[in-house]
């Protein structure tokens, strides 16, 4: 990763946010990273260099030595878009009942240009329980202390691959995932050496082992099951499809958050109900 973990620090540096904690865990890299890492310190609140157990092992005690109250994470291949640190914080702050929320999905080409930036889409924990788990970009998500600590402070170090999946299935027990009509992060594709697109088996083969809805509440079972009952029998047949207000029941069982998108006019974030 020493090709790309100087692009890293420098997004999350560049920010000039000014109440940033900035904690880096290093594996015990041999490649040149650590004196990457050195030519920066000043900038960064705790970094250390030793062995781990794996990708979670790391991030976990990345987490277990924060304090702040908005969090993230973000790979030492990925970057930070321009003022995103300040973007969140001003949805955070100024929306008390957002606990939890998802920019655009966003791409850099191996020389660190953007080449997409995807649309945004509505999500329900009924999307993610029902399968659709594919498209929640972790690199573009932040959420508070308080739905970590809900979620039991700890993410899945046991795991491999599918770590994040594990957590937002557990966030989204406490919290509603809003999405927001802006991009935070983006996840830089490689040539070679990247575990997320070179051992896509491995990811849906955890997923299924550390996926168990038998304990989810008694109203989010029938609502799965509305749902799936209306995807097999209404949906699949043209003319009712058609029909709005079947339409609008199946839109209505996934329980969607109002969006978060800029408004101009009042120069400030506002939520308006996804339609």
């Amino acid at each position: 990763m020493v090709n790309y973990i100087e692009d890293t620090i420098l997004s999350v540096i560049s920010q000039g946010y000014p109440n940033l904690e900035y904690i880096i865990i290093d594996g015990g890299s041999k490649d040149g990273t650590v004196d990457i890492i050195k030519k920066y310190d000043k900038w960064i609140t705790y970094w250390i260099s030793e062995p781990d157990k794996g990708m979670y092992d790391a991030i976990q005690k990345g987490f277990e030595r924060s304090t702040g109250e908005i969090m993230a994470y973000i790979n030492s291949d990925d970057k930070y878009h321009y003022n995103a640190f300040f973007t969140a914080a001003t949805i955070f702050s100024s929306m008390e009942d957002v606990d939890w929320v998802l920019g655009r999905a966003s791409f850099y080409n191996e020389e660190g240009s953007i080449v997409d930036v995807k649309d945004m889409r509505k999500w329900s924990k009924l999307n993610y329980y029902l399968g659709d788990f594919k498209w929640i970009q972790q690199e573009s998500i932040f959420w508070r202390r308080n739905l970590w600590i809900k979620a039991g402070s700890r993410i899945n170090t046991r795991l491999k691959l599918a770590g994040d999946y594990e957590l937002w299935l557990r966030f989204f027990r406490f919290a509603r995932l809003h999405t927001v009509e802006t991009v935070f992060g983006g996840f830089r594709f490689r040539s070679k050496d990247q575990l997320s697109l070179e051992r896509l088996d491995s990811y849906l083969f955890e997923i299924d082992e550390v996926t168990d809805l038998s304990s989810l509440p008694r109203e989010d079972l029938y609502a799965m099951k509305k749902i799936k009952f209306m995807e097999k029998y209404l949906l699949k047949i043209p003319l009712i499809r058609r029909m709005r207000s079947i339409r609008r029941n199946y839109e209505k069982a996934f329980d969607y958050p109002p969006k978060i998108v800029y408004d101009f006019m009042q120069k400030k974030f506002i939520k308006v109900q996804s339609g």
